[in-house]
């Protein structure tokens, strides 16, 4: 009788705290936050909730090191050899972009001002505007508006994707807008209805670098020497 072979048992990879953030990301794409739980990671696991619990303390430090891998891997490019204005632009996009394909990231950074990886974000932009000459004085002004804006049209953004009926794309959504700001009364709406077809055709990534630029300027601006007298 011939002797059958036994296949080698197929090892699973062992879990570990990136695993688990990983699986924890996934959770936080597809369901939000109130979806990440530590029953539906072990589930994605193949796990029991007690071998996590070994690598997280719990749902908070899960959150914010969620948010430092999703941060950490928008902030990958470097910016070395990158004049200052660009380097914040690339940060800046960076940044939104992160928070647009995890609307979640967005709303873990505003809750958490003090701790990473909102504090890389900070520092990096705070770099550059030092790299820009803005006075000493002046550089907690600037990068904080940097930052503010970058967190705020993100978190907004995010936040209109997320608010599209199911069965609706962004170009049927801004129509439907646009259509709803041309038709406002002219005397009390007179500036929103001369924009509505901006609304409709702009891009979000264009619109949001246009911001930056204009708060670049805005912080370079008073770097200039005068203009002499005629």
């Amino acid at each position: 009788m011939a002797t059958r072979t036994r296949r080698p048992e197929r090892r699973e990879e062992p879990l570990s705290r990136e695993r688990i953030v990983e699986a924890a990301i996934g959770l936080l794409d597809a369901a939000g936050e109130g979806g990440l739980t530590f029953r539906a990671l072990a589930q994605r696991l193949a796990t029991g909730p007690g071998a996590i619990y070994w690598h997280v303390t719990g749902k908070d430090e899960l959150l914010g090191a969620a948010a430092d891998a999703v941060i950490a891997g928008a902030m990958t490019a470097g910016t070395a050899d990158t004049a200052p204005r660009e380097a914040v632009r690339a940060l800046a996009l960076g940044v939104f972009d992160a928070i647009d394909a995890h609307p979640w990231v967005g709303t873990q950074l505003a809750r958490a001002p003090a701790q990473l990886p909102l504090l890389w974000v900070f520092e990096h932009l705070g770099r550059q505007v030092q790299a820009l000459g803005v006075p000493h004085a002046a550089q907690f002004t600037a990068a904080s508006a940097l930052l503010n804006y970058i967190l705020g049209v993100g978190g907004q953004n995010a936040a209109n994707a997320r608010g599209h009926q199911p069965d609706t794309n962004r170009t049927e959504f801004l129509n439907t807008v646009s259509a709803a700001w041309a038709n406002l009364d002219p005397d009390e709406y007179p500036f929103t209805r001369n924009v509505a077809d901006q609304l409709r055709d702009h891009d979000d990534r264009a619109e949001f670098l246009a911001g930056i630029d204009l708060i670049l300027t805005g912080i370079t601006a008073g770097q200039q020497p005068p203009a002499p007298a005629p």
